[in-house]
């Protein structure tokens, strides 16, 4: 004790003290491939979906979350177009990405997939970008189908927007169906359940060559399997395509047949 009665700073003795020592240095986290994702402030199941599929040695992912209202309409998708930039230029800064995508089916649809690629490229020029819309027009393509069952949570407004953007990339949706749910918190909790009696119910007519599931929130990745082996033809969603999309541009080129018949494909 000090002469006031204050206790003194007395410094422990170190056995050792070794500084600056040796090492050396890998590549780090994600060799083989670095993907950066967009994620909106709203949705709970992007995440969780990618952590499953994109679990491959050497790969790895890592977001941003970008600010969005509860409500999806135009206006409040139309909103997100400002932050995309400044949210793309947080992920791994000054690091290396090999491909950034944006989580948000309808809001790409709306934005168009042009300019979210140019919002990125102002922060990430020259790195590959992708969109939910963009990797499923992609996804169909690869499957050789043409004739698109669609199915959305989203208001009819939404719906109609989506249907004529398939249409005009050069495919035909004779069948499409919602659940006409504009609250993205409440969509992330449309039971897998509830999801697969909408697949099957729409999907077994032969009108239609493959199944969209449209919209990031909707828990859907871990039953398509199951749902194209009682079809007899291939499923897709949103988060499904966007991590295909996302590895494929990446180069890496895994057969990962656990998430549907897709991840069987290469680009095409």
């Amino acid at each position: 004790m000090a002469d006031d009665g204050s206790t003194m700073n007395v410094e422990d003795t170190l056995a050792v003290d070794k500084r600056d020592m040796p090492y050396q240095m890998d590549e780090g986290l994600g060799e083989r491939a670095r993907i950066g994702l967009i994620v909106l402030a709203t949705d709970q199941t992007v995440e969780h979906e990618f952590r499953q599929i994109v679990n491959l040695p050497g790969v790895t992912f890592y977001e941003s979350r970008i600010p969005f209202v509860t409500t999806v309409t135009p206006e409040t998708l139309t909103a997100m177009e400002r932050d995309i930039a400044r949210v793309a230029d947080v992920i791994m800064t000054g690091l290396r990405l090999d491909v950034v995508a944006y989580g948000c089916t309808s809001g790409a649809m709306i934005i168009g997939d042009e300019k979210v690629h140019a919002r990125i490229h102002e922060v990430r020029p020259e790195v590959p970008c992708t969109t939910p819309m963009e990797s499923t027009v992609a996804a169909v393509k690869a499957l050789g189908a043409n004739r698109v069952c669609l199915i959305t949570p989203y208001s009819d407004e939404i719906n109609r927007l989506m249907r004529a953007y398939v249409r005009d990339k050069g495919f035909t949706v004779p069948i499409m169906g919602s659940w006409n749910e504009p609250d993205d918190t409440k969509v992330a909790r449309i039971t897998p359940a509830s999801i697969r009696e909408a697949v099957l119910d729409l999907g077994r007519d032969d009108t239609t060559d493959v199944v969209f599931l449209s919209c990031t929130s909707l828990r859907a990745a871990h039953i398509i399997t199951e749902l194209e082996g009682e079809l007899d033809k291939p499923v897709i969603s949103s988060n499904q395509t966007l991590a295909w999309h996302c590895l494929r541009l990446a180069g890496v080129n895994d057969k990962l047949p656990q998430f549907g018949r897709l991840f069987s494909r290469p680009l095409a």
